[in-house]
């Protein structure tokens, strides 16, 4: 165990999760990379935690399921400690299709690990960060996008509903617990180079849309890990509720 910040990152095997990961221990805290699959690519940004010398933890976990969200948080007890931050970073969508086509099956998934592990693993960070329960207070980071603005027509209206439900639980549970020594923030990132654009069926859609962002281009995952950086720490110690748009001026 160790006194030293920790940060769990769910889904933080690949793009702006692993991003998270190596600025946070850039910065000295302890991390523990959560991942659903692909554990080759947890060890190996596992690797470049620990070339900061902080300890580091990898755990597979589907934070879709109350029950492997459970025994995620019982390791970062027992390999960590107390928990400092949590960044609700893991999110899917789904090939591009619209309302006509979907079903109840894939609405349902991108409801459940899109919002239900972000509410099941917030809880379980409250439990320990709340001072109300004994904890010493902490930083929640939710991962949003810019779709909870634009609504992704044609393409991800699920996804983007998704992440207007993201949003309207960080204000409400900001509020809930801000006098409990935890504060609750989000970003919501916008066109970002990172492999989920593939899980869409478009691995090009950053360079399809780079015309229509203000700034020129798509942006890349390690400009929205130091906002998310930004938000979880005491940079931000009176910010709380709030939602920042990492997205190039869209």
């Amino acid at each position: 165990m160790t006194e030293r910040p920790v940060a769990l990152i769910t889904g933080s095997s690949r793009g702006i999760g692993a991003a998270c990961a190596r600025i946070f221990a850039a910065q000295g805290y302890g991390v523990c990379i959560n991942f659903l699959r692909d554990d080759w690519a947890a060890a190996r940004v596992a690797e470049e935690v620990r070339a900061h010398n902080v300890p580091c933890a990898t755990v597979q976990a589907d934070v879709a399921s109350e029950s492997d969200v459970l025994r995620l948080f019982d390791t970062v007890d027992k390999e960590f400690g107390a928990l400092t931050v949590l960044i609700n970073n893991a999110g899917i969508l789904l090939h591009q299709m619209r309302l006509k086509d979907m079903d109840a099956e894939r609405i349902n998934r991108i409801l459940s690990v899109n919002v239900t592990s972000c509410f099941l693993c917030s809880r379980e960070a409250v439990k320990r960060m709340s001072t109300a329960q004994g904890g010493s207070g902490g930083s929640i980071v939710n991962v949003s996008s810019v779709a909870a603005r634009l609504g992704a027509p044609g393409e991800y209206t699920d996804y983007a509903a998704s992440k207007g439900a993201i949003d309207t639980f960080t204000r409400g549970l900001a509020q809930e617990v801000a006098a409990e020594g935890i504060r609750v923030n989000a970003v919501r990132p916008g066109i970002i180079d990172t492999e989920i654009h593939a899980d869409g069926g478009e691995p090009g859609r950053v360079k399809r849309l780079a015309s229509a962002i203000p700034l020129g281009r798509g942006g890349q995952a390690e400009e929205v890990a130091r906002s998310i950086f930004f938000l979880a720490s005491d940079q931000s110690s009176y910010t709380t509720g709030a939602i920042i748009d990492v997205t190039g001026g869209r």
